[in-house]
């Protein structure tokens, strides 16, 4: 094996891990939103939010981004698609959060079990993308999955469908303009901060704030929102560079399904109806892999 050749299998192996380690994190949410359920969900978005920008800035001062991120906040139309990426993303963490302290766990998963699938719809029917044999096949599974929980279920699966389009905006809006992961984040975050910082101190003013209830360890589990939303889309977008969209396709049923065992875990019903619901969105996503795969051999 030639150095250029190592140097690139080693690359590509760091990239996996990045990916594992981005996806195994997004798995495991719901432990860490089990921990503070507590705390009201507007509370522990606005928590997340005060506490991203500064462990950002840590990230970009040392990732040398600055410059980035400085050219994006005089560009007033990228500014106005963050904006609407803010939007976006602090209301797929709301409605996320809200599902794990209410026993929706199982639903959670099932919307992004959904989102890729959501991708390809949107492509499709939005902006006229030709939709291939097993894509459409998967879609149709999904859309028949979610209309049986639908009827048989009794209920509309609002927060799966809620968070598959708030996640398939926030990708459509960030594919609009030039910029990198983590200055992207950091601007988003930074637009919500004085929302975020204005919400938290009048919490504080009226007493009723959870970070200054006494309790030290729920106040480090609200600071460590910060780290928690930043490391998962540093380590990802560290794998987008060095591995496939494929192998990146693999990776990103890993986290629902992690997120499926741990809404099982915590005891939440698997009726009938979910069940045949998840066997649909499953051999979706099958059909959604091998399309993938059998594309890239195409290409090859």
């Amino acid at each position: 094996m030639t150095p250029v050749a190592a140097r690139d299998d080693a690359a590509q192996r760091g990239g996996v891990l990045f990916g594992l380690l981005a996806f195994s994190l997004w798995g495991v949410f719901p432990v860490y939103f089990k921990w503070i359920e507590s705390v009201a969900p507007l509370e522990v978005l606005g928590h997340r939010v005060l506490w991203a920008v500064p462990f950002g800035a840590m990230i970009l001062t040392l990732r040398g981004q600055w410059r980035e991120v400085a050219a994006a906040l005089v560009d007033r139309r990228m500014l106005a698609w963050l904006a609407l990426a803010a939007l976006s993303i602090s209301l797929n963490w709301l409605v996320y959060i809200w599902a794990v302290q209410n026993e929706r766990i199982l639903e959670t998963s099932l919307g992004y079990y959904i989102n890729p699938l959501m991708f390809v719809a949107i492509g499709t029917f939005v902006f006229g993308e030709r939709l291939r044999r097993f894509q459409a096949v998967a879609v149709t599974l999904a859309a028949a999955g979610v209309l049986f929980l639908t009827i048989s279920g009794g209920a509309f699966p609002w927060v799966a469908l809620s968070l598959a389009a708030l996640f398939a905006a926030y990708g459509i809006i960030r594919r609009q303009i030039a910029i990198g992961a983590m200055p992207g984040l950091f601007i988003e975050t930074s637009l919500l901060l004085p929302i975020a910082a204005i919400w938290i101190a009048w919490l504080m003013s009226q007493g009723e704030a959870s970070i200054t209830s006494g309790d030290a360890g729920l106040a480090g589990l609200l600071v460590l929102g910060g780290p928690i939303t930043v490391l998962p889309l540093l380590f990802f977008a560290i794998a987008a560079k060095r591995v496939s969209l494929t192998a990146i396709g693999f990776m990103q049923f890993l986290a629902p399904s992690m997120q499926f065992a741990i809404g099982l875990y915590y005891g939440e019903p698997l009726t009938l109806a979910h069940k045949i619901c998840f066997a649909c969105i499953w051999l979706a996503a099958a059909f959604f892999i091998y399309d993938a795969v059998s594309g890239k051999k195409e290409a090859e």
